[in-house]
């Protein structure tokens, strides 16, 4: 028996049922953001204030940074779980180079950056040249970043005595803390790059189809190398932040789990484990989420012991809808 025209439009979607899964497809993290901030408000009259939300952004900008990083190792397909042993790394080599050799200022954070850079490309070459997998090839450099952080330090601190460094993480410009400014900023590049250029359009193709990449002409391996690069460069922008805010940095805690929140943050934005898919939007909100929990909780005088479970459901709760989808 054949279909008719009125059978095939009774069982398409109305208009509205597929606008309003348009609408869940592109904007449900920052819908789900909206909610939590109203449900903030009514728990707790202070969480609105002016202090309180400064709070929340200088406390999500360093965690946030390197999420935008991960953002870009992950559409690609893959995943960089050292950028916290990274981000210890880089900040003993800014801090060594300021205390042990009296280097200036703006000479160590270029020593630190080309640190966290060259980690990455390290990444980068043993994932598409060593044919070893981003998980386990990451994983390898996590623990072998933090082990030479730690024996340079002997598993202490390296404290610092110059206050113009401390400035960039603790001082404000035109009201806004400088973490924050330098997140905004590293975010509108992000943006630029993944969704405005052709190696953004190209992190998309090896993410989705490697194969299909290759044969449409797309080095593979220059992609996968520039975008590890680029975790390992935020992770170092974020050792900038976190040791000119201490002015200091700890070889045995600083970066500690951050790879793990820079990776909720990004799945929670909407982004796929598998690759090919996600929006660095997605993960600004994702971030601006884990920020607002932890807050929130904190108001609330919830055990920070507790935290880790909500943070753990609210990703399988994220991964569980993205498989849905």
């Amino acid at each position: 028996m054949s279909q008719t025209a009125t059978d095939f439009e009774t069982k398409s979607p109305s208009a509205g049922v597929r606008w309003g899964k348009y609408l869940w497809d592109q904007y449900s993290v920052i819908f789900a953001f909206l909610v939590l901030v109203a449900l903030a408000a009514l728990l707790n009259e202070h969480f609105l204030d002016i202090g309180n939300i400064t709070n929340v952004l200088r406390q999500v900008s360093i965690v946030g940074i390197l999420s935008l990083g991960m953002t870009f190792v992950i559409i690609l397909g893959g995943i960089d779980l050292s950028v916290g042993s990274v981000l210890a790394f880089s900040g003993t080599v800014i801090m060594a180079a300021q205390v042990t050799y009296e280097l200036p200022i703006w000479i160590s954070i270029i020593l630190g950056l080309i640190a966290g850079a060259l980690l990455g490309i390290i990444n980068g070459f043993v994932i598409t040249y060593g044919k070893i997998t981003a998980f386990i090839a990451t994983l390898a450099m996590m623990t072998i970043a933090r082990s030479l952080a730690l024996y340079y330090a002997d598993a202490g601190a390296i404290s610092g005595f110059d206050s113009t460094y401390s400035k960039i993480g603790n001082e404000y410009l035109a009201g806004i803390p400088i973490p924050v400014i330098l997140f905004g900023v590293i975010f509108i590049l992000s943006y630029i790059v993944l969704e405005k250029t052709v190696f953004g359009r190209h992190i998309y193709a090896v993410g989705g189809n490697t194969q299909a990449a290759r044969l449409s002409a797309i080095s593979v391996f220059r992609v996968t190398i520039l975008s590890y690069i680029i975790c390992g460069f935020t992770a170092a922008i974020g050792a900038v932040i976190e040791t000119s805010r201490l002015n200091s940095i700890s070889t045995s805690s600083s970066g500690h789990m951050y790879e793990l929140d820079a990776i909720a943050a990004v799945i929670i934005g909407g982004t796929s484990l598998s690759g090919g898919r996600g929006r660095i939007v997605g993960t600004l909100f994702g971030v601006l989420i884990l920020g607002v929990l932890s807050n929130i909780m904190n108001l609330l005088n919830i055990s920070p012991y507790l935290q880790g479970v909500v943070k753990g459901l609210i990703i399988i709760a994220a991964v569980l809808l993205q498989k849905r989808d």
